[in-house]
């Protein structure tokens, strides 16, 4: 059962007392579409709701916890999700101006579903690259390979080394210097 699917005329009948929601809803599904998604805690959903007789606009606070790679080392990392969104439900699109930054949804069959906007507003939220904690401290078999090395940002700008292959070129700049 979806506890955040409703017919219009079930929300018709909040017209002037306004919804309140406050849900924890599981959405393992989510895996299925990002395989980068480890795991996923129950997510937290809260709301207000304004209803008119033209649109339904949910007021949505999400919260939660993804499990997902670390960029650098692949170990598990905990991504905490703490989203805001005002997402607006329009029976006819005709009627408004469409804001192409705005979140606006056509009702679909005369129900409005707020699990796949959930769905898409945490798949956005998945930074491209996720380091946790332990990713700053990097082993020793990550190091160094074959024409490459491992340097932090403080080392890179307290050492001047200059690429054995530049090293003519930094020669000539500097006599052109002189």
């Amino acid at each position: 059962m979806n506890v955040l699917k409703w017919s219009m005329t079930q929300l018709q009948k909040f017209r002037n007392k306004g919804l309140e929601i406050d849900e924890v809803i599981n959405l393992d599904s989510i895996k299925n579409r990002d395989p980068q998604i480890r795991s996923i805690s129950p997510i937290r959903v809260k709301s207000t709701v304004d209803i008119t007789s033209k649109e339904v606009t949910f007021h949505l606070h999400i919260t939660g916890e993804l499990v997902l790679p670390s960029s650098r080392t692949l170990n598990d990392v905990h991504y905490p999700i703490d989203i805001h969104s005002v997402e607006t439900f329009l029976y006819d699109v005709s009627e408004y101006d469409i804001d192409p930054d705005g979140e606006l949804h056509l009702i679909q069959g005369e129900m409005v579903d707020l699990l796949p906007v959930i769905e898409e507003l945490i798949l956005i939220e998945i930074p491209l690259q996720v380091l946790g904690d332990e990713d700053e401290d990097v082993p020793a078999s990550l190091q160094s390979g074959k024409d490459w090395e491992y340097i932090s940002e403080e080392e890179q700008h307290q050492s001047k080394k200059i690429d054995p292959r530049l090293a003519e070129l930094a020669k000539l700049l500097n006599q052109d210097d002189e």
